[in-house]
């Protein structure tokens, strides 16, 4: 195992339980006080550094390894000094989003991470053309695009914000543009080009991973005006964007059926634990096509954007309940980050603390809808986030795994 890999999976993993620590003090000022902070910059602090210091830093390094495992040389060295310069950006947005919201030191990080990721992508594109062709391909040289092309919002919310334009429907559309085109482009893709790639090696046939692509990247692009429905458009394209809709639920039905057919090879490479964690993950995936697919229906869209919980319960669902399980159970199946039993048990309460998080903000975006406040909800919700927190840093205590790798060195020896 490539010591750079592990030691970039745990930085990144570290990040995430900055992520948790953050996400725990949003949660705290909402239920108690905390006058000190600005709310709106330290949930700008939030997602940049989920999205760059944890979901952008780990990919990376994942698609890394999978480049050297292809073509059997490493190229962690040459990509170092990206990863480097994505994490100092992190860190940079990090300590500036929270004092100063969207101004010189944090668009100035903000800038340098969005560099690392153009230069992590054209010089990953490049590297692609030395791995022996295959359906995997397309999903990562989609997710490199649709990384770069995301963009695109943080650079027209810069410019909102220096030029103090009013905040208008351009605004919210240059969040849910970045927002989208990381989630349903980046993140999922490369997540689907990692799962596909599991799939071929099973023997699914490579023609069901080209339609799914297909189906997948030809509606990852008017899937957006499915989180964007109060920008007009015509009829011929609200009719594209339920095609893209369908399109995606699909080929999610594609991939699973593969997958369902190869359940007993699929039981026998994976430890009973992943099996759960990629379970839970796929079932995520469900529900987010399904309520995508739904958000079609503009009564149902207009009522749901109009409630916040339901808002952030989404965003939560896609990026927990989907993109990090499923990074969690990839990174555990291929022992990229030993577990001990104390970093299982944090892995366990984790889930939990995503599942007690998801099932919450539902309960405060119901009652939200019917007019009803529910009781101690805050506290509750600062609860589950607190349970987040908890499981990180079990996740990422260091003992047992040195008095492992010193036996691995003495049987070595």
């Amino acid at each position: 195992m490539d010591r750079s890999l592990r030691n970039w999976v745990s930085v990144s993993l570290f990040n995430l339980m900055l992520v948790a620590i953050l996400g725990s003090t949003l949660r705290y000022k909402i239920a108690y006080s905390l006058p000190f902070i600005n709310q709106k910059f330290l949930l700008n602090a939030h997602s940049h550094f989920a999205f760059s210091g944890w979901v952008t830093q780990v990919l990376m390094a994942i698609l890394v390894k999978y480049l050297s495992d292809k073509t059997g040389k490493n190229y962690f060295g040459k990509f170092r000094w990206i990863f480097w310069a994505n994490l100092i950006s992190s860190y940079g947005m990090l300590v500036t989003f929270p004092f100063q919201g969207y101004w010189a030191g944090s668009i100035f990080f903000s800038t340098t991470a969005v560099l690392a990721g153009v230069i992590f992508a054209v010089t990953y594109w490049k590297c692609l053309k030395y791995v022996p062709s295959s359906p995997v391909k397309p999903f990562l040289k989609a997710a490199l695009i649709f990384n770069v092309v995301s963009y695109i919002g943080p650079f027209v919310l810069s410019y909102i914000m220096i030029t103090r334009l009013p905040y208008t429907g351009l605004f919210m559309a240059a969040i849910y543009f970045f927002l989208h085109f990381q989630y349903n482009g980046w993140f999922l893709f490369t997540c689907m080009g990692l799962f596909a790639e599991a799939l071929l090696r099973l023997g699914v046939e490579p023609g069901k991973i080209k339609t799914v692509f297909y189906l997948f990247a030809g509606a990852c692009v008017p899937a957006y005006l499915l989180s964007a429905l109060w920008i007009p458009v015509p009829f011929w394209v609200y009719i594209l964007v339920i095609l893209a809709a369908l399109a995606q639920l699909i080929g999610w039905g594609i991939m699973v059926q593969s997958a369902r057919k190869k359940l007993n090879l699929m039981k026998a490479g994976i430890s009973r634990f992943a099996q759960t964690l990629f379970f839970l993950s796929g079932f995520a995936y469900t529900l987010k096509l399904l309520l995508q697919a739904a958000s079609a229906i503009p009564s149902l869209s207009h009522l749901s954007y109009s409630f916040r919980p339901i808002i952030i319960g989404y965003l939560h669902l896609v990026l927990l309940g989907v993109v990090t399980i499923f990074i969690l159970a990839y990174i555990i199946n291929h022992d990229y980050y030993p577990l001990n039993k104390t970093r299982k048990n944090g892995v366990i309460i984790f889930v939990a603390g995503i599942i007690i998080n998801e099932v919450l903000l539902m309960i405060q975006g119901i009652a939200d809808m019917s007019f009803f406040s529910v009781p101690y909800i805050n506290r509750s919700l600062l609860l589950a986030a607190l349970i987040l927190f908890a499981g990180m840093f079990l996740i990422n205590t260091k003992y047992k795994v040195v008095d492992e790798e010193r036996k691995e060195k003495a049987v070595v020896k």
